[in-house]
């Protein structure tokens, strides 16, 4: 038996006693079926809103409540893009030679036309991630889905050393505006900014402030990702 057999049964084995244990919880009623317990869940949606001024409770909870595994999730990110470089890096003595593709009049001129917007889009998302559906992550992926364009185009334009910088340099602020919290307020992350009126632009306190930040940090490491692929 191989090493991978060997992790796959240990992980059956696994599976199927944690599903024993929760048919015996049940059946014993240590777990009351459909019985409401979400007490956490409750108090999300009727003081979050109030306690954090984001009129968007998924954003609430994500960097009002959460905001320590929002940066933990920023940071599986970085050790992603991280690792495919030093992957990519290993392989660049490769004799493999793929073949050279050539865009298009239609892609290279509607990749003009449309990059701005998409740009425009990206940042729109993640400036109004507090008050509607959107936030840092689609908005980062929504920025470097227009630096792919480019590069399918041929287009360059993108510079992976300012990227690399602008990604840097946002992480650090956002880990900046967490120890202000801890110092204002007692907490990492905590907001220590007046919260506004509810449903307004500026509001919610630190909140926009780190899902502009997430934004610009997503897409610089999706767009140095997509350019370390191209590259290669």
């Amino acid at each position: 038996m191989n090493r991978f057999n060997k992790i796959f049964a240990y992980s059956s084995v696994f599976l199927i006693s944690l599903c024993l244990l929760v048919v015996f919880l049940l059946a014993f009623r240590a777990i009351p079926f459909g019985a409401d317990t979400m007490d956490v869940g409750h108090f999300y949606l009727e003081d979050a809103a109030k306690s954090t001024g984001s009129a968007n409770i998924v954003t609430a909870v994500v960097l009002g409540f959460r905001g320590f595994d929002t940066l933990g999730e920023v940071m599986v990110l970085f050790l992603g893009a991280v690792g495919l470089g030093l992957v990519l890096s290993s392989q660049k003595d490769s004799t493999h030679s793929p073949a050279k593709t050539f865009p298009s009049l239609i892609l290279k001129t509607m990749a003009d036309l449309v990059f701005p917007f998409i740009v425009l889009f990206g940042i729109y998302i993640f400036m109004h991630g507090h008050i509607s559906p959107g936030g840092g992550f689609p908005a980062g992926a929504v920025l470097a889905s227009g630096y792919l364009l480019l590069f399918l185009s041929q287009r360059g334009g993108y510079h992976i050393r300012l990227a690399q910088r602008v990604e840097t340099g946002s992480g650090l602020v956002f880990v900046i505006v967490g120890l202000a919290g801890l110092y204002f307020s007692g907490f990492f992350l905590h907001n220590f900014l007046p919260v506004g009126r509810l449903g307004s632009l500026y509001s919610a306190g630190i909140i926009p402030v780190l899902y502009s930040l997430i934004g610009i940090k997503v897409g610089a490491e999706l767009g140095g990702i997509i350019y370390r692929l191209f590259g290669e």
